[in-house]
């Protein structure tokens, strides 16, 4: 014979005892047509056995089924009933009381009573209690059932979870073992996806409506889109009629197996809420004639039909393990050490016509641009959308990244743009004016030379020494045109060239007034009787100071080139939002040995011209060799600390700017006069006015 146990009644009726009288009998209420059609097709597969000649010949089965009233102390009742055969049956059977095997029970706490008490008389087997714990073959070794164990429903929750993007759920748990067991499980498999869960609510079908009413609150006043019930329908079932009441709309509902297929919940009352639910039960199948079966049950059979039949006691524990064998619907059924089946599950989704996959977060996805920042006391799920620092850019990743050094973020923070590229150009006002300048320079200089060579042979010109005034006017220019290499995208060869030529331009240009400067100081001195310097510093004496002085520029400059040259350089520390194209002159003691040797050019012919400042006053050069001296000297020691601190293209600027007031300085100072006397004043050129006062 075969017991069975079942929820038929969902609820006891709580008698007062006054312990004055034999208590009561035990009353249950609440008619469960869920359990009730459990217990039916029970005794129809018990049938099917019996009418099948092959599996027990000459065996019948019985069956004897009591209700455990849905709580484990009514299920633990029953146990010991069936298992004892005390109560009086009140039947002519045959069939002797006490069971061989016991089908129990439908939820996880009424099998946990119910196998710790039969247990060691390898009895009980469930059909739809899922709890993990019940695996424990330590404290339950005879313990078989046919519905997959929690432990695989939890992942399979968590999976279908993480499928959908939900980061932000609530739970929603019954106060038993299957409910806690249940969310334990898939809480702990939920954080391996970085899931957060808001808030877990306990209810249970004996709860008071304060209990009920405060998940409601909990549910109502949280920003979640996603809940997880993990509860039997009978538990869940008070929580959700208030819902339903309270009209909470919005949730995406997650049910476990206990109450995705309930009769109860899947009604057009409940639907209005809680369509769209999703959740899993164990594999589906069609068993022939059982529909019938039950579709026929009515009042007037014979009531006995579903009492107690014999069972034969067969060691069923050991045939149970051993049990491996493929199906008519061609499933492969086994046990497993823990006496679980294959897990099996069907998805069902509540819908009545098409549906949207809500979304669940605590906070919302942080739009581009921005990055994630933990509020303090929060789960890892809940965060501030912060911008992202200049320079840096997130994508859906929400984590700010650097941008690569060629590139700076946009406004919203979203993308990498390539720098502004800056350097000095001929299209903006500095390059215009630079330009302009310097083919000013250049032309007055040209036209300096030409005037120089047509009165070549007139008294003015040569008292100032026409051979080193051509040569110093051929210098000033290329000193004039030198700017020209300062502007435009630097390269490398704009960047050798542009301080390679000035060195060497101003060098010759130094170096002819330091041998004009030689010869008036020459001149001075002839005039004291018994001096013959003059005729020991002629022509080639001139040339030579001049030749010597700029080749000694040239060696600096070719082992500038040779060893560490000037080169075209990326400069970022300006702006974050612009590079700055500069040459970089590789040896920064190269480039001022360069400026220090014409300055030391510059400084020997200041005291030379100063010291031959008391000549005669109609032609004294001397003056304007050291006005122009002076001015060259205070030009370029501004520049120093200019070029250090300007900024980028201003450097450039500062340099040919310097350049051209320099050169300005020596051809307005040295020529200027001659030029006025020659071209303005004509009598004044004349031999007599020349040397009139000496």
């Amino acid at each position: 014979m075969i017991g069975g146990i079942f929820p038929i009644y969902n609820r006891e009726v709580n008698s007062t005892f006054a312990f004055e009288k034999k208590p009561p009998d035990m009353e249950c209420a609440g008619f469960d047509w869920r359990a009730f059609r459990w217990s039916q097709e029970m005794i129809f597969f018990i049938e099917e056995i019996n009418k099948d000649p092959v599996l027990l010949p000459n065996v019948s089965l019985g069956y004897r089924i009591l209700s455990s009233c849905a709580t484990p102390i009514s299920a633990l009742r029953a146990s010991l009933t069936l298992a004892s055969g005390l109560e009086d049956l009140n039947s002519t059977s045959p069939c002797p009381p006490a069971i061989s095997a016991l089908i129990a029970e439908a939820e996880s706490s009424q099998s946990i009573a119910v196998a710790g008490a039969l247990g060691p008389f390898q009895l009980p087997i469930s059909y739809f209690s899922s709890c993990a714990c019940l695996s424990d073959r330590i404290k339950y070794p005879t313990y078989f059932r046919t519905i997959p164990s929690d432990f695989f429903q939890a992942k399979a929750l968590a999976a279908l979870v993480k499928k959908f993007g939900w980061q932000w759920i609530g739970v929603i748990q019954s106060d038993n073992d299957y409910g806690r067991g249940g969310v334990q499980a898939f809480s702990e498999e939920v954080k391996k996806f970085g899931v957060c869960i808001a808030f877990i609510g306990t209810i249970l079908r004996t709860y008071t409506m304060k209990k009920i009413l405060d998940v409601t609150e909990m549910i109502k006043h949280s920003t979640v889109k996603v809940i997880l019930a993990f509860v039997p329908e009978g538990d869940f079932y008070p929580l959700m009629k208030e819902i339903v009441k309270q009209n909470i709309s919005g949730i995406q509902w997650i049910a476990s197996e206990a109450w995705i297929t309930a009769p109860r919940p899947s009604t057009p009352e409940m639907f209005q809420t809680f369509g769209g639910t999703l959740g899993f039960v164990a594999k589906r199948m069609t068993i022939p004639n059982l529909q019938s079966f039950l579709m026929s049950i009515n009042p007037y059979k014979n009531p006995s039909s579903a009492f107690l039949k014999d069972f034969w006691e067969t060691v069923v524990t050991d045939h149970l393990q051993r049990v491996n064998f493929r199906n008519q619907f061609g499933d492969n059924v086994f046990f497993d050490e823990s006496g679980n089946p294959p897990a099996y599950y069907d998805l069902i989704n509540w819908q009545l016509i098409n549906g949207e996959v809500p979304t669940s977060f605590c906070s919302d996805v942080c739009p581009v641009g921005t990055r994630k920042a933990q509020i303090k006391g929060k789960p890892t799920c809940c965060f501030d959308c912060m911008p992202c620092a200049d320079g840096t850019t997130a994508n859906l990743t929400a984590e700010c990244s650097p941008c690569p050094q060629e590139y700076w973020s946009n406004k919203r923070k979203d993308e990498c743009i390539p720098k502004t590229i800056e350097f000095l150009t001929y299209q903006e006002p500095i390059g215009i004016a630079v330009t302009v300048v310097s083919l000013l320079g250049a032309s007055l200089s040209l036209a300096t030379l030409m005037v120089y060579i047509r009165y070549r042979e007139t008294p003015v010109i040569k008292a100032s020494n026409s051979e080193l005034s051509c040569y110093l006017l051929f210098s000033l220019l290329l000193c004039f045109l030198c700017p020209l290499t300062f502007i435009g995208r630097p390269t490398v060869w704009t960047c050798m060239l542009r301080h390679t030529a000035f060195g060497v331009t101003f060098a010759l240009c130094i170096s002819s007034v330091l041998g004009k400067t030689i010869v008036v100081v020459t001149a001075f001195k002839a005039t004291f009787p018994g001096n013959n310097a003059a005729t020991r510093f002629g022509p080639s004496q001139q040339r030579i100071i001049v030749c010597f002085c700029t080749v000694i520029q040239i060696i600096i400059c070719v082992l500038w080139l040779r060893l560490n040259p000037p080169f075209p350089d990326m400069v970022f520390r300006y702006s974050n939002t612009k590079i700055v194209l500069e040459c970089n002159p590789g040896s920064e003691a190269a480039f001022y040995a360069v400026l220090g040797y014409i300055g030391l050019l510059a400084i020997t012919c200041l005291i030379l011209a100063f010291l031959a400042r008391k000549l005669p006053n109609n032609f004294n050069e001397a003056k304007c060799i050291t006005f122009s001296m002076l001015i060259f000297c205070a030009v370029w020691i501004t520049f120093i600390p200019v070029y250090i601190s300007s900024p980028g293209k201003f450097t450039v600027a500062a340099e040919t700017f310097a350049i051209l007031a320099s050169a300005f300085g020596l051809l307005i100072c040295i020529f200027a006069p001659k030029c006025y006397i020659i071209l303005i004043q004509p009598v004044k050129n004349t031999k007599r006015h020349v040397i009139g006062k000496i």
